[in-house]
């Protein structure tokens, strides 16, 4: 069955659907794709929902969010796999995106009470009301985490959502619904449509009151296109970037090449923070810390060699399609004037496992200002750090941006300057803190930040002012006959 409607698990009425391995080798699931009237079913049945769940006080709301984090952790074993299988993640890092799933309801929950919560101070009152249906948009490459840090918020806040997970990861959405089914979360207040882009269209035209996504620049601008004249149903999107680290003279080369080599190629480059572009300012240290970097690299375990025998850093991108235009990028790259440092190539006949790539795109007039998701890390080499922040600023995007430095001064001038809403010094672009908002600006999101500002976005203020009950005196002191 490929959906969750009502509570009860449904077939969809559309094309088959099919999940494999990344290396497509491994059929995961099957199912089909949710037609127009799935979809709108599941609608109906989050609307007919939402009455009872947003009635519910508080404390009830949070008695089945926590009975979902309990039943995450009972099965935490079988998602962390499910994951690994699903998407390729190392198990170790399928294993720390379960625990991120877990936490997502205690750091929503103190979300919730610190920026929505309900407050009185004398005649005057603040609570937060939820908005209604809410259409959760899932990506591939934190299927359980990053679809969770919207609809965690979303229920908490009294919502109810219909969720479309990533055709490429339809198993790990559908373990998660049943995470939810046995937390006992009661029938209609979610719901799982899958499917590809035209169930999604399907979902952004319908009865909803919000659009909560994660996933590309290019989609999300498509959805924000199409609710064009939809000012009652609010949207929260979550892009892409073309995320920059900086290098200054005045770190440790070996200890830049370790931040580095975190923030391009972690999830094999596929996580929203990644490094895209390294900016290094010109200095005699410069060989020192490319050396290390490139050294690093060619250490890299890469999941899934036949001979492997420590634990991977990385595993494979999506799918071959994915890899194979990451490819075709690189060699567009060089062929424009671009030098390999590292080539990035791929590692067997299936053609998803990548070894990270760096290249030097100094000399290349008009580099193209596209997301690429996968483990290649473009170089540009500047003279100074203001020229390495106005480079990092190049760029329609704004969501993430590092710099490796121990000079105080440059750490000022880096924050005051740059334009990315996910910044880190001295730590990899590639972690953020589910304590903290999450979002960019630019072509990065709407300026709807995510995380710990989810909460903002998964309800509304009413602001209530109280008058005495009963006449002490005329309210009305001007502009009546006597």
């Amino acid at each position: 069955m490929s959906n969750f409607i009502n509570g009860t698990w449904v077939a969809a009425g559309g094309p088959e659907m099919r999940s494999y391995s990344p290396c497509e080798t491994n059929l995961i699931w099957l199912g089909n794709e949710s037609t127009e009237g799935d979809v709108n079913e599941a609608i109906s049945g989050a609307r007919r929902a939402f009455s009872e769940w947003s009635a519910k006080t508080l404390d009830q709301r949070i008695t089945v969010l926590e009975a979902f984090a309990s039943e995450l952790a009972s099965r935490r074993s079988e998602l962390a796999t499910t994951i690994h299988c699903e998407t390729g993640k190392p198990e170790w890092e399928a294993d720390t995106e379960v625990t991120a799933m877990i936490n997502k309801v205690a750091i929503s929950i103190r979300a919730y009470h610190e920026r929505t919560g309900h407050s009185r101070n004398d005649n005057l009152e603040l609570q937060h009301r939820a908005h209604g249906v809410m259409a959760v948009f899932g990506p591939y490459n934190f299927p359980g985490h990053l679809p969770n840090g919207h609809i965690v918020p979303a229920l908490l806040a009294g919502n109810t959502v219909v969720f479309k997970p990533s055709e490429q990861t339809p198993t790990v959405a559908e373990l998660t619904m049943k995470c939810w089914q046995a937390a006992g979360l009661p029938d209609g207040v979610i719901n799982l449509v899958n499917g590809a882009k035209q169930t999604g269209v399907a979902l952004v035209n319908g009865n909803i009151d919000g659009v909560l996504f994660t996933g590309s620049s290019l989609t999300g601008t498509a959805i924000h296109r199409s609710l064009g004249g939809r000012p009652e149903v609010i949207a929260a999107l979550e892009m892409g970037g073309n995320n920059a680290i900086i290098v200054s003279p005045n770190s440790d080369p070996s200890h830049a090449a370790e931040l580095v080599l975190q923030s391009a190629f972690l999830s094999a480059g596929q996580r929203c923070t990644c490094a895209n572009r390294l900016i290094l300012v010109e200095s005699a240290s410069n060989k020192a810390f490319i050396d290390c970097l490139v050294a690093l690299m060619h250490r890299v375990i890469v999941d899934g060699a036949e001979d492997q025998s420590a634990e991977a850093f990385m595993g494979p991108v999506i799918n071959r399609t994915t890899a194979e235009s990451l490819i075709s990028a690189q060699a567009a790259l060089v062929d424009a004037g671009a030098t390999a440092l590292r080539t990035m190539a791929q590692l067997d006949e299936f053609g998803v496992r990548l070894s990270p790539g760096l290249i030097d795109v100094t000399q290349v007039e008009n580099v193209p200002d596209e997301e690429l998701f996968g483990p290649l890390l473009q170089l540009t080499r500047v003279s100074s750090m203001d020229d390495a922040i106005s480079e990092a600023n190049r760029t329609r995007y704004g969501l993430a941006a590092g710099l490796v430095s121990n000079n105080e001064l440059e750490q000022h001038l880096f924050l005051t300057h740059i334009r990315a809403g996910v910044t880190s010094i001295n730590a990899p672009t590639a972690g953020a803190s589910s304590s903290l908002p999450f979002g960019g600006v630019g072509a990065s999101g709407n300026h709807r930040p995510s995380a710990y500002y989810a909460a903002d976005y998964a309800a509304w203020p009413q602001a209530t002012m109280h008058g005495a009950a009963s006449r002490s005196q005329s309210l009305i002191a001007r502009g009546l006959a006597k």
